[in-house]
């Protein structure tokens, strides 16, 4: 080793004249004037550094480089290439304080000319001193490192630098992230998840440098920031914000998140994935949970749907890993999933829908026994699916619930699969029921969504029927009554809520009303269990409380009457099942009195509580266990106990109401079909599509004034006055006579009787029409076909038919009323 050295270099001679007043700084220089060999940049850097490196920068001279630095900007690089060369030296003999020293020179000198336009050189010395730093095994180094690192990623350059690489940044900044170093664990990993920081800031604003959405560099990014989230126990970085890890990395995660577009979302939620599967963190799923919502609530909102799409296909992959981890997938699902329905409109929801119940079909299908823990699972998508539609508004739950209906498998299906299935998608649908705000039932119930839910509410299998009920109950009930309602009772209900019906519900009643009583009787005769009648009487009970008006209640009690009628005619119900179907149909006539307002019903229906009470106390509330009942004590020949229809229609009289539909309309039957027009005989659906009727109308209130009257028999039209005056029109026009009304019921009730009563023949006679337009027209046509068949057929054939002498059935004379 040279005893005496120079600090003049031979390559530098150019500059030699630069300043050759000052003295050598150097105590090991050979000579005091040598300093005037080298150059300015060279003095002025040499001159920041102290004799004793603990003092630390030398600021007044660290000025007079800013300054130097300011004035001649081409001289940035060289600057920054001879502190990378000093540092270099220094972290190679282990003098780290003169490393910091110039790395503290380098953030000064770099935060001064930021703005300079040659930044971009010196940017290069800048980045390799950062690496070099980061690269030795001192964590302060590292620490500082990365702390410079961070102040130049928060400068915003205007000038491209696609000549730049971070990789070495990425994969040395998420190895800090997992530090395990016991004295400055802690530190390191808030460096690292920093750097990261950085690095995200720095190459996200800029489309020129490297690509950090790449796969390579988002498996590493992702992984470490989730790491640190999940270290939850780690103790607070004793520093001025006293920011945790855990902390800092959620805020990296929604920092990256809120960056990423569309076509980047997947590159992030793709490692997110891979690392909760890897380091079995969906059971449990506290975590889980957490760093979705996180990621939901960071991501751009148009952008949410793909978050719940990769979910969907993550759980797609994971159909045969185990119960637990797909319900937790499925529970993690659900908790988001409201998080996106705000942005998912139109097909895009249906899809989401769409995906739930396949999910739902496959469980069903690959199970042959429904375990606890598939249950669970069912169940958690059975919610995710209800979170989904309660986020849209209700013109959109209604398409949901008729999509999910639509999926239902049809009652023909009776295998244990099916019925399962059905269980199933009737319990999603209920699930959207139960989100949906019921206004006008003329919405809540469309003609498509109705008809198929009222053929459910006759399956033979119970629990679909319960289910269908449930359905009924949570779109009738306006008024939070289902739960007072619950309960078969003929006590007085203390909080019932209640509001007259508008006139779009009773034009429903009117439409559809039949259809759905209908088809709760049909479901209360299928089977004896408590919990079925339990789930019909609450529906029933609900409907009767809003739809109930003095336009209504007729129908309503002969839908009471028919439910009675089914209880003491259909031998083949159990005593039991018959008694109950009793007490129903009593408690029902109670809650309409009470909700009508009827004074007169209510004590007619408390006289035949009080007979009950004393004779049959099993025609009362509660409902009977049929196991628990021995069936020959109960006598069910008590016919004065029942309900009477003509004492039903007094009461109404009384009240001041019309009556009229309640006498002469028949009661609800079982198995009839819900098209309105074919609810009751034959002869009073002659009488509904001749008066357009819905199928609450009745043969005995036809309208005599139809065109089709002369084919009646014993009744003529009504003709017209000769005199068009005001006192015709006026007379026309006043209210009948008390005898002309007895006249029209008589004439009424004879031609209720002559249908009912009379031979067809007769009925055939009577009603011959006066001429035979439309026959003669028939037989022409005819008589024209059978022409064109007598040329086109064989002469064998043809005797053979002019042998016969059968009269062919299109000869049948049939009368202008039997025509359809």
């Amino acid at each position: 080793m040279a005893l005496i050295r120079c600090c003049f270099e031979p390559p530098e001679l150019p500059e030699f004249f630069d300043s050759f007043v000052q003295k050598c700084t150097d105590p090991s220089c050979c000579c005091g004037c040598c300093s005037a060999l080298r150059p300015r940049y060279k003095r002025l850097v040499d001159n920041i550094f102290p004799v004793n490196p603990e003092d630390g920068l030398v600021k007044s001279n660290m000025e007079k480089l800013t300054f130097y630095s300011l004035s001649s900007p081409d001289k940035l690089d060289r600057i920054g290439e001879y502190l990378y060369q000093k540092a270099t030296k220094d972290i190679n003999r282990k003098r780290y304080k003169l490393a910091e020293i110039a790395m503290e020179a380098m953030d000064l000198l770099l935060q001064a000319c930021h703005a300079q336009t040659t930044l971009n050189l010196f940017v290069e010395s800048f980045l390799r001193m950062v690496q070099k730093l980061l690269e030795d095994s001192n964590p302060n180094l590292k620490i500082m490192a990365t702390n410079s690192f961070v102040k130049f990623a928060n400068i915003n350059e205007d000038t491209p630098s696609y000549h730049r690489r971070y990789d070495f940044f990425i994969s040395k900044f998420s190895s800090m992230c997992h530090s395990d170093s016991h004295d400055l664990r802690d530190s390191l990993r808030l460096a690292g998840i920093k750097g990261l920081q950085g690095v995200i800031r720095k190459t996200v604003s800029d489309d020129l440098v490297e690509n950090i959405w790449e796969a390579q560099h988002m498996e590493k990014i992702v992984p470490s920031l989730l790491f640190n989230m999940q270290s939850g126990d780690l103790t607070p970085v004793e520093d001025a914000t006293n920011v945790t890890p855990p902390v800092l990395a959620e805020e990296v995660l929604r920092e990256l998140v809120g960056r990423a577009s569309f076509g980047h979302i997947r590159s992030v939620l793709k490692p997110l994935l891979t690392h909760l599967d890897r380091h079995e963190l969906w059971v449990p799923n506290t975590f889980a949970i957490h760093t979705f919502r996180i990621v939901m609530i960071s991501i751009q909102p148009q952008y949410s749907y793909t978050v719940v799409e990769t979910l969907m296909q993550h759980l797609d992959s994971n159909f045969k890993s185990s119960p637990k981890t797909r319900t937790s997938l499925a529970v993690v699902l659900s908790k988001i999933i409201a998080i996106a329905a705000g942005e998912s409109v139109g097909p895009s929801a249906l899809d989401i829908i769409n995906n739930l119940l396949t999910h739902l079909r496959t469980s069903v299908s690959t199970t042959t026994e429904i375990t606890p823990e598939e249950s669970q699972y069912q169940e958690a998508l059975i919610n995710a699916l209800g979170e989904f539609a309660n986020h849209h508004p209700d013109y959109q739950k209604i398409e949901i619930m008729l999509f999910i209906m639509n999926t239902v498998p049809d009652l023909s299906k009776k295998s244990k699969s099916d019925q399962m299935l059905q269980n199933i998608l009737l319990k999603s649908l209920l699930k959207v029921g139960n989100q949906y705000s019921t206004v006008s039932f003329e919405k809540a119930f469309p003609a498509s969504f109705l008809q198929p839910l009222l053929r459910m509410a006759r399956a033979p299998h119970d629990p679909t029927r319960i289910i269908v009920m449930q359905i009924f109950q949570a779109l009738l009930d306006r008024h939070q009554n289902e739960k007072v309602l619950s309960t078969v009772s003929v006590k007085p209900y203390p909080a019932l809520s209640q509001e007259p019906p508008s006139r779009s519900d009773i034009i429903f009643t009117h439409k559809y009303g039949a259809n759905i009583m209908q088809a709760l009787i049909d479901s209360m005769a299928l089977s004896d269990r408590v919990d079925a009648l339990t789930s019909s009487y609450n529906t029933a009970a609900l409907l009767i409380v809003e739809m109930s008006c003095s336009e209504t209640v007729q129908e309503f009690l002969l839908f009471i009457l028919g439910i009675q009628q089914v209880a003491s005619t259909v031998e083949t119900l159990g005593a039991v099942h018959r008694c109950n179907l009793h007490s129903i149909a009593i408690a029902l006539l109670v809650l309409i009195s009470r909700v009508s307002g009827i004074n007169n019903l209510l004590e007619y229906a408390q006289k035949i509580i009080e007979a009950r009470r004393e004779e049959a106390i099993y025609y009362l509330p509660p409902l009977l266990e049929p196991k628990k009942v021995v069936t020959k004590n109960l006598n069910l020949a008590l016919p004065h106990l029942a309900i009477d229809k003509l004492a039903l229609g007094e009461c109404l009289q009384n009240a001041g109401m019309d009556a009229q539909r309640l006498n002469t309309g028949a009661p609800y039957t079982l198995n009839q079909t819900d098209n309105p027009g074919h609810r009751h005989s034959w002869v009073e659906s002659v009488s509904n599509h001749m008066t357009q009727r819905n199928s609450s109308a009745d043969l005995t209130l036809y309208n005599g004034d139809v065109d089709s009257v002369n084919s009646s028999p014993g009744v003529c039209k009504k003709a017209l006055s000769p005199e068009y005056n005001f006192d015709a029109m006026k007379r026309t026009l006043a209210e009948p006579t008390e005898s002309a009304k007895r006249e029209q019921r008589e004439r009424q009730m004879q031609i209720v009787r002559t249908f009912r009563e009379g031979e067809f023949d007769e009925l055939i006679r009577r009603t011959e029409p006066k001429h035979d337009l439309i026959q003669n027209r028939l037989n022409e046509l005819f008589n024209s076909l059978a022409v064109e068949r007598q040329i086109t057929q064989s002469d064998s054939k043809t005797a053979q038919m002019q042998t016969t002498n059968e009269k062919p059935v299109y000869e049948t004379k049939f009368p202008e009323l039997f025509y359809y």
